[in-house]
C-alpha cells in the first residue's frame, strides 16, 4: 500500500512540473457564428500567431501553450474583436462570452493576471464612453446660445474624467507593481494621440514599472522593451532640460570654450558641421575609462566619416588627467573645466554621475543624450552608414 502512495505521489509531482511548461484556455462562446478563434502572443508591439481552435456547435474550444514564460496574448476573431490576456506557466484558463464582440462581455477565470487587465480595460472603456457622450452634448451645446457659459462647464468636466482616469492608473500601478499587468497600465490611450498618464511627472511610474519588472522578469522581452523605452524618455527630458537652460538662460552659452591637452582652447562651435559626442568623464571613474577604451574603436571607425569626440575632464588633480589621456592615448580633443572646483559647464550640463555625455547633430543641435556602449553604436552606424 505505501509503494502505491509513493507512486502517486511521484506521479502527482512530475504531472505538476508539466503543468509548468504549459497553460491551456478554454471558453464557451454564446450564440457564436465563427468558426475559428486564434490566440497571438504580443511580440512587444506585433501580435504573433501562436495557435487556433475550432469552435464547436455549442460554442465551446480549448488551446493548449506550451511555454515558460508569462506573456500577453490577444484571443479573438480578428484585429479588432478580440480580448487581452496575461496567461502564466501552469495557468488553466476559463472564458465565457456572452456577446459577439468579445470583450464587451466575458468572464475570465484562473489567471490572475488576465482578469487585472480585464479591471484596466473595462474601467478604460467606462471613461471612454462618458468622454464620448460628454462629446456628443458638448457638439449640440456649440451650436446653441448660451455656448459660452456651456462650453468652459463642460470642458471642465471633461478634464475631471481624464484625471480620474488618470489617478485609477496609478493606483492600479501601485498596487500591482510586480505585476505585467502594470505595462498594460503604463501605455493605455484615452485616444490614440493621448496617454492615460500624460503628465511629465508621470515618468517615474515608468521607472518605478521598469526597476520592479527588471527584478522580477529579467529575460521578458516586454520588460527589456520598457527598459528601452524608459531610457529614451529619460534621453528626450534631458535633452529638453538643455534646451530649456538654454532658452530662459542665453547668457548661459551652452558652448563649451575650454583648454586642450595640447595647450589649445577650442570651442564646440567651431565644430559645426560634425556630428560631435560631448562627454564628460573622471580618471577616478572605473566605468569612464572602460569606455575611452571604447570610444577609441567608434572613433577610429567614424572619425574620418564627420565624428568628433568633445571630451571635459572634471578631475582636480591636473597631473592625473594628463598621465591618462597620454597613457591609453585618447585620440579627441581632451579639455578640463577651467576650475574643477567649480565646473561651470558640467553644472550647465546638468552632471549628475560619470560618464554623461551628449550628441549633437551637423547644426550642433543635441539629438540624444546618454548613450553607451551598444546603444551609442547602434546610433553611429545609422548615422554613418545610411
Amino acid at each position: 500500500m505505501k509503494r502505491i502512495f509513493y507512486l502517486l505521489a511521484l506521479l502527482l509531482i512530475f504531472s505538476g512540473c508539466k503543468d509548468k511548461g504549459k497553460f491551456t484556455v478554454s471558453g464557451v462562446i454564446k450564440d457564436s457564428k465563427e468558426k475559428y478563434i486564434y490566440l497571438n502572443r504580443i511580440e512587444v508591439n506585433t501580435p504573433i500567431l501562436v495557435d487556433s481552435a475550432k469552435i464547436s456547435k455549442k460554442g465551446s474550444f480549448h488551446i493548449r501553450v506550451n511555454t515558460t514564460v508569462a506573456d500577453f496574448y490577444q484571443l479573438g476573431y480578428s484585429s479588432t474583436n478580440f480580448i487581452t490576456l496575461l496567461a502564466e506557466p501552469g495557468e488553466k484558463i476559463n472564458l465565457s462570452f456572452n456577446s459577439k464582440n468579445l470583450f464587451e462581455n466575458y468572464v475570465v477565470n484562473g489567471s490572475t493576471g488576465s482578469q487585472k487587465i480585464q479591471t484596466l480595460d473595462l474601467t478604460l472603456a467606462d471613461t471612454k464612453r462618458k468622454l464620448d457622450s460628454l462629446s456628443t452634448i458638448y457638439t449640440q451645446a456649440s451650436r446653441e446660445t448660451g455656448f459660452d457659459i456651456k462650453g468652459p462647464v463642460l470642458e471642465a468636466k471633461f478634464n475631471e474624467f481624464i484625471k480620474a482616469q488618470r489617478k485609477k492608473n496609478i493606483e492600479f500601478i501601485i498596487n500591482n507593481i510586480n505585476s505585467l499587468a502594470s505595462i498594460k497600465a503604463l501605455y493605455q490611450r484615452i485616444n490614440p494621440d493621448t496617454y492615460v498618464l500624460y503628465d511629465p511627472h508621470d515618468l517615474q511610474y515608468l521607472k518605478i514599472v521598469t526597476d520592479s519588472l527588471t527584478r522580477h522578469y529579467p529575460n521578458s522581452k516586454q520588460v527589456q522593451a520598457l527598459a528601452r523605452d524608459f531610457e529614451k524618455e529619460m534621453n528626450q527630458m534631458y535633452v529638453s532640460q538643455i534646451a530649456e537652460i538654454a532658452k530662459t538662460k542665453p547668457q548661459a552659452k551652452l558652448d563649451p570654450d575650454l583648454m586642450t591637452i595640447n595647450g589649445k582652447r577650442i570651442a564646440l562651435s567651431s565644430l559645426k558641421g560634425k556630428y560631435v559626442l560631448l562627454a564628460f568623464w573622471s580618471t577616478q571613474s572605473k566605468e569612464c575609462i572602460e569606455e575611452n577604451l571604447q570610444l577609441k574603436e567608434f572613433y577610429k571607425l567614424y572619425n574620418k566619416k564627420g565624428f568628433e569626440i568633445y571630451q571635459i575632464n572634471l578631475d582636480e588633480n591636473e597631473s592625473n588627467w594628463k598621465a591618462a589621456v597620454r597613457f591609453d592615448e585618447l585620440p579627441w580633443i581632451s579639455a578640463r573645466e577651467d576650475d574643477p572646483n567649480n565646473p561651470k559647464n558640467a553644472i550647465m550640463y546638468n552632471v549628475k554621475v560619470l560618464p554623461t555625455n551628449y550628441l549633437y547633430n551637423k547644426d550642433l543641435n543635441i539629438i540624444s543624450s546618454n548613450i553607451h556602449g551598444k546603444t551609442l553604436q547602434l546610433e553611429l552606424e545609422q548615422l554613418f552608414n545610411k
